[in-house]
């Protein structure tokens, strides 16, 4: 027998176990409707969350944030970028200022060059001109990337050695894709000045798990390698089922109390550092649980 205090931590975690079975179990059998209700509710908290949030950012020193940087070994990392934060952090060109710092310390640079038009009817992409879509730091970085993946929606970009060329690039979330190398490889993510925690891999894990609101859907269209070398192919993705919204301030908190995500502030520059594999490991059983947990 414990200390009355440690009997008492061992009663109440016991209890909150049996709390979580009695809800895994009445949400494995709730109908549809009610999971609905809970996707709704979580859209419209983020949105709420989205309103309100202050995105204001103050000077900070940079030997700051080198020091953060100096602290993760890896010889690749796979970034998220928003280069407003960055330059209203240390005030100078934050592209330039990033990539620098990024290449000092990395073999391997990677950040994704997606181009979601493939999924328009006959979509057509260029592996050497079409642009990506998300974000300013993916654009300027296809200028001086060594290589991109052949995946017609979810393309990724390289600076550095690192490749793909053992991967399937017609099947963006299949476990012989691009993202389940990186997540066999256990590749390093940082996510530098983005709002929210940003997580591709998150994708490939509602994939593989098979959750309800994600299905694979087949895209018809043509694959540019060069300026005249072209393939018709067929591409395996992914579509939502509804109007889905990750729950980012739920998963934060669980990554960061697990010890999976380090996050920092600088100045209200915003940085988060986390695994490709542990992400993956810390999030099945939870969707194995709850299919849903992802987006409520």
């Amino acid at each position: 027998m414990g200390t009355p205090v440690e009997e008492i931590e061992t009663a109440g975690k016991s209890v909150r176990r049996g709390a979580r079975r009695a809800r895994d179990v009445a949400l494995a059998h709730a109908p549809e409707r009610v999971h609905r209700g809970r996707i709704l509710a979580n859209r419209l908290a983020m949105y709420a969350r989205n309103r309100r949030t202050d995105r204001s950012v103050d000077r900070s020193d940079p030997k700051r944030f080198d020091a953060i940087l100096d602290e993760y070994s890896a010889d690749t990392v796979f970034v998220h970028v928003g280069l407003r934060d960055v330059k209203s952090a240390f005030d100078r060109n934050p592209y330039e200022f990033l990539l620098s710092r990024l290449d000092d310390r990395f073999e391997s640079v990677l950040t994704q060059g997606f181009t979601p038009a493939f999924r328009s009817p006959d979509g057509i992409y260029h592996k050497q001109f079409s642009l990506p879509r998300f974000g300013a730091f993916a654009r300027l970085f296809f200028e001086d990337c060594d290589y991109r993946t052949e995946d017609p929606t979810n393309s990724l970009l390289v600076r550095g050695p690192y490749r793909f060329d053992d991967c399937t690039h017609r099947d963006t979330w299949s476990r012989a894709g691009a993202f389940g190398k990186l997540n066999r490889e256990n590749v390093l993510y940082l996510d530098i000045g983005t709002d929210w925690l940003r997580a591709s891999q998150i994708h490939y894990i509602e994939s593989i798990l098979g959750v309800p609101y994600m299905r694979t859907v087949e895209y018809d269209g043509v694959v540019y390698t060069d300026e005249t070398t072209y393939e018709r192919v067929t591409h395996r993705s992914h579509a939502y089922d509804d109007e889905v919204r990750w729950n980012r301030p739920k998963l934060e908190a669980g990554l960061r109390e697990a010890g999976v995500l380090d996050s920092y502030d600088l100045s209200g520059l915003r940085i988060r550092a986390f695994r490709a594999r542990e992400l993956r490991e810390w999030l099945a059983p939870r969707i194995e649980r709850d299919p849903y947990y992802v987006v409520t």
